[in-house]
């Protein structure tokens, strides 16, 4: 009898160092390939996905393009599903007898909580998952996820006296061959897309980014074949351009490019050019996503709740008028107006730029921090689940900062990263001032 597999991608848009891939392509004898699109929330509550903004539509849409025509390679195709998951993972069992399921360890609660749905209702398939989306296996770890450190620092610390050259993998090359797919009715599934999401291309400005695992390889070697890496410390918070940053999160959010490729990428810089602050920086700045990506697995639902991983609720609230404000960039601050209108029109927004937000969103506007957290989700083109969540958390007082709230001078912070005013006049931030609340006759907020 034939063993029939099916790959669930999910983020991990790549056939590079994927070793669920790798694995899938030595076991089976036909192969389905499948990504699911939910296009809507499945329910109530901050752990369903969010709709996603045009910007991140078609972000994604380019990388399952690409991850379509990496496969093609292999002769195989793959299937994209405007549905859940758990809906066409049923459909493609029974249709096809699939005897072996495939996935990426991923760190979302709703994510997990499918795969735990399909591993006790198929309990007779065989269900393999591999780690692709961070540097370590858990394995590998200086301590049990249940163990993880409170804060980056202490982590980073347990982290920095392994023999990093050793316990760091070399990433994986793509598999040579895919066994060949089943016949599934509804292969083409552009068409379909484009009339489901018809508007997805944003005509405000050109795309920062290409979506996919070939516009990612060819960012990362672009970046490290100019100097700019050398500098990245004294450039890493700028607010607009290019070359500020090394701007990887894109790809890796989705999993069309690995971490361990761009750990790679940098030590054959440093052999090339030499190692510095600012290359360690870079380096420093994956572990600090690779933090979150385990203090995801660890609190996994706590990642979403008011109160964070502790115990004790912030004193914010929910203004809807403010919250709409904020959103749009019609807030009192022109910083903040220039940031989230660049966030809305480009799907990006800097890491300086995030704080500042963020810190506006809680402090200033006295809001739950969930909710820009959501909007974040709809809008970032690089929105990862653990990064958004666990820096929200910890710039809100109730994540991994033993500091507690991080409240930034928004007037000082201007003066500091753009004191000239060409970050907030090229986004016209001052031309949307706007009072923090509307008032009725008797100067009450309405």
């Amino acid at each position: 009898m034939q063993k029939i597999g099916l790959f669930l991608f999910n983020h991990d848009l790549r056939s590079d160092d994927n070793a669920a891939l790798l694995q899938a392509a030595t076991e089976v004898d036909k192969l389905i390939c499948l990504y699911c699109v939910e296009t809507a929330s499945g329910g109530p509550g901050w752990q369903q996905p969010a709709k996603l903004s045009p910007r991140r539509r078609e972000f994604l849409f380019e990388a399952l393009e690409d991850l379509d025509s990496q496969l093609s390679q292999y002769g195989q195709k793959l299937i994209v599903r405007m549905q859940s998951p758990l809906e066409a993972i049923a459909q493609l069992i029974t249709v096809h007898n699939v005897s072996h399921l495939y996935n990426s360890n991923h760190v979302g609660s709703h994510e997990k909580r499918i795969w735990s749905t399909l591993s006790k209702r198929y309990s007779m398939l065989q269900f393999t998952q591999s780690h692709t989306h961070t540097l370590f296996d858990p394995s590998q770890l200086p301590f049990s996820i249940d163990q993880l450190p409170e804060s980056f620092s202490k982590f980073r610390k347990l982290v920095e006296k392994m023999d990093l050259d050793a316990v760091i993998s070399a990433p994986l090359d793509a598999p040579t061959r895919l066994p060949p797919p089943a016949l599934v009715a509804d292969m083409a599934w552009q068409p379909v897309w484009r009339k489901h999401f018809p508007s997805s291309a944003n005509d405000q400005a050109p795309a920062l980014f290409k979506g996919g695992a070939s516009a990612g390889e060819e960012h990362l070697k672009g970046y490290f074949a100019k100097n700019l890496a050398s500098s990245y410390k004294q450039t890493r918070n700028g607010l607009d351009g290019m070359d500020y940053s090394t701007k990887f999160s894109p790809w890796l959010a989705n999993g069309s490019l690995s971490p361990r490729r761009i750990v790679q990428q940098l030590k054959q810089y440093e052999a090339r050019a030499g190692a510095n602050d600012s290359t360690y920086w870079i380096f420093f700045e994956l572990l600090w996503r690779e933090y979150f990506q385990w203090y995801g697995h660890s609190h996994q639902q706590r990642l979403f709740a008011f109160s964070g991983i502790g115990t004790s609720s912030p004193s914010t609230s929910f203004y809807p008028e403010r919250f709409k404000k904020w959103c749009a960039g019609n807030t009192p601050y022109g910083m903040i107006n220039a940031c989230m209108k660049q966030l809305n029109t480009t799907g990006y927004l800097s890491n300086r730029g995030r704080q500042l937000v963020t810190s506006c969103f809680v402090h200033e506007l006295g809001l739950d921090w969930r909710h820009g957290a959501a909007y974040m989700e709809q809008q970032l083109v690089d929105y990862d689940v653990a990064s958004n969540w666990g820096n929200w958390q910890y710039l809100a007082g109730v994540g991994a900062d033993p500091r507690g709230h991080r409240r930034f001078d928004l007037h000082k912070q201007a003066q500091i990263y753009d004191p000239n005013k060409q970050f907030v006049q090229r986004w016209a931030g001052d031309q949307t001032l706007q009072p923090l609340d509307s008032m009725d006759a008797a100067d009450w907020p309405i």
